[in-house]
């Protein structure tokens, strides 16, 4: 189950960097210190609340004239949502995980 646990650890990782940019973080390269699992999945919602920051602005600014393309507008929008359903995902997969880990009989 600890599999589990870590492999939702790297698709986060991986999804994270890959909506950042960033690249692969520490636990990936294996530089030795692995990322908590809990701090990946704080940055990932930090991240996407900053994105729908961004995309409330873009909607802001094109409903009230500032000069926003809508292309903008959507694009932003679409990255916002796009975090939050990937964010989702990894919840509904740690949740999966520690049911199914509290159903086990030792």
């Amino acid at each position: 189950m600890v599999s589990a646990l870590s492999g939702i650890g790297s698709a986060v990782t991986g999804a994270a960097s890959a909506l950042t940019g960033t690249g692969a973080t520490n636990s990936a390269t294996g530089s030795g210190a692995a990322t908590p699992f809990s701090g990946i999945f704080q940055s990932m919602v930090e991240q996407t609340s900053e994105l729908d920051a961004k995309a409330s602005q873009a909607v802001t600014g094109l409903l009230s004239g500032q000069g926003v393309e809508i292309h903008d507008a959507m694009i932003a929008t679409e990255k916002a949502d796009m975090a939050f359903e990937l964010a989702l995902q990894v919840r509904n997969k740690a949740v999966g995980a520690y049911q199914q880990m509290m159903a086990m009989q030792f």
